[in-house]
């Protein structure tokens, strides 16, 4: 079952997190770590991911956004039992996650990227410090500055934020956006699209079951594409904390950029993700006599 925190993540921003990964500026990951030590890591990964991601597509925005269901850990472990076969005690965890996020984007027709491995597990839990990722209400200068204690700036908050064009949500996370909101009007928040509005309360009636899951990015929710960004300027962002980038104007103009509105310079997500995605994972890892190579992914060696 999904914990609340997690589903709550804007993105994959702390996707180390899960493995007690903290940083230090010590030693560099690098594209290739294991060309010598394991020369299959990276192919095994992809056909593991390729695998679940055939029998059940929700495989890659469970990967990409930390939703530690069955099918998740599943690829997570099948990884990780075929990669101590083939080299024992050699590659991380927190590689093994870092490398089946970028998979399942490519898989659901995202960009592809290289993925600077080398990272080492933690020996501790920082389970304490989900605490710290962004909240479904988080305004934008509070989503900006959790990205800022990371070193991730405004840009990487949009773009990163973008990896909700493929997924769902539950109507736990949104319902009382539709409802009761304000004391006005219809009694929704007056960001959602009018038009948009009946569309989400048949789907998360008043008092309906708050488990059932609704896209994200509506109309492309299993293609990875900037049509996040069209839904957030149409009024249709299903998170207040997706629909915030829109009208907040400190992020108004990112959006517009990957929106390509005339007379800004344009980004392009498929480049920018994959830009923003190394440079969370770059961060800084720990140095090569910290942390350990798990043996079993959700538990600590001797345990």
């Amino acid at each position: 079952m999904e914990s609340s925190r997690l589903i709550q993540t804007s993105h994959l921003v702390f996707l180390l997190l899960a493995l007690s990964v903290s940083y230090v500026h010590c030693q560099a990951t690098r594209v290739g770590f294991y060309s010598k030590t394991c020369p299959r890591a990276e192919s095994i990964v992809r056909s593991t991911v390729q695998t679940h991601f055939r029998s059940n597509p929700t495989v890659a925005p469970g990967l990409l956004r930390m939703h530690f269901h069955d099918c998740f850990v599943q690829v997570i472990d099948d990884a990780k039992t075929q990669l101590e076969a083939a080299c024992p005690g050699v590659v991380s965890c927190a590689d093994i996650l870092a490398l089946a996020a970028r998979d399942s984007v490519v898989l659901t027709n995202g960009p592809n990227w290289q993925v600077p491995t080398g990272r080492r597990d933690g020996r501790v839990s920082l389970a304490a410090d989900t605490t710290n990722l962004p909240g479904f209400t988080d305004s934008i200068d509070v989503q900006k500055q959790k990205f800022s204690d990371k070193g991730l700036n405004a840009q990487d908050l949009v773009t990163l934020v973008g990896g909700h064009t493929i997924g769902t949500s539950a109507c736990q996370f949104f319902r009382y956006r539709l409802y009761n909101f304000t004391t006005t009007g219809n009694g929704a928040d007056p960001s959602i699209n009018p038009s948009f509005l009946p569309q989400l309360q048949a789907l998360c009636p008043q008092n309906g079951d708050t488990t059932r899951r609704v896209e994200l990015d509506t109309g492309s929710q299993n293609r990875f594409d900037a049509s996040f960004f069209s839904n957030l300027r149409n009024g249709r962002g299903v998170l207040e904390s997706d629909q915030m980038l829109w009208t907040d104007s400190s992020t108004k103009t990112l959006v517009q950029r990957f929106l390509g509105v005339r007379g800004l310079l344009g980004l392009s997500f498929n480049v920018e993700f994959g830009r923003s995605m190394v440079k969370m994972s770059n961060i800084g890892v720990k140095s090569s006599n910290e942390g350990e190579i798990r043996k079993v992914c959700s538990t600590i060696n001797g345990l």
